[in-house]
């Protein structure tokens, strides 16, 4: 035993040096850990890029615009003279107003010699408008049920909706 006590002598006198201590209590307990922030709520974004909401697109039907990738002028006369057979060939006709673009929408009045001006209200893509219809009065119920807004008023108000200059 008193091997074992001669073994144990040294090492009661070591312990923690002294800046290893921990402090005596005092009454005030000291934090043990820093708080830190609460992390921001996880995007699924790298952290470089702004988390900020895109604000959406205006609705391309709001606004009856010049078309930029057609129909032509041309190409809704086509149509008229073609299958449609609303301009017989004999009579003239050229493009006033338009095409104008609202959706997937077009209007065009066309100055017809002999006649009054006709509006012509058709759709789809490009290359291949189909006729709404066409007339005096376009304001139909097609018109009025399916078309953007940027068709209905220049086909049902007589607005001026994006047309440059009015």
């Amino acid at each position: 035993m008193a091997v074992a006590l001669l073994a144990a002598l040294p090492l009661a006198g070591c312990g923690a040096p002294p800046g290893l201590r921990q402090p005596e209590p005092t009454g005030t307990p000291l934090p043990t850990a820093v708080p830190t922030p609460p992390a921001p709520p996880a995007t699924g974004l790298p952290s470089a890029f702004p988390t900020a909401p895109v604000a959406p697109t205006t609705d391309a039907g709001l606004v009856a615009t010049p078309c930029r990738s057609g129909p032509t002028g041309d190409r809704i006369i086509q149509l008229l003279r073609g299958r449609a057979a609303v301009l017989p060939d004999d009579v003239g006709a050229r493009v006033r107003t338009g095409p104008l673009c609202a959706a997937d929408w077009q209007y065009t009045v066309l100055d017809v010699t002999g006649h009054e001006q006709l509006q012509v209200v058709t759709r789809g893509r490009p290359g291949a408008p189909e006729l709404v219809t066409a007339g005096t009065d376009v304001c139909s119920a097609p018109v009025r049920a399916a078309g953007p807004a940027g068709i209905r008023a220049l086909a049902c108000d007589g607005g001026t909706v994006g047309v440059p200059g009015a």
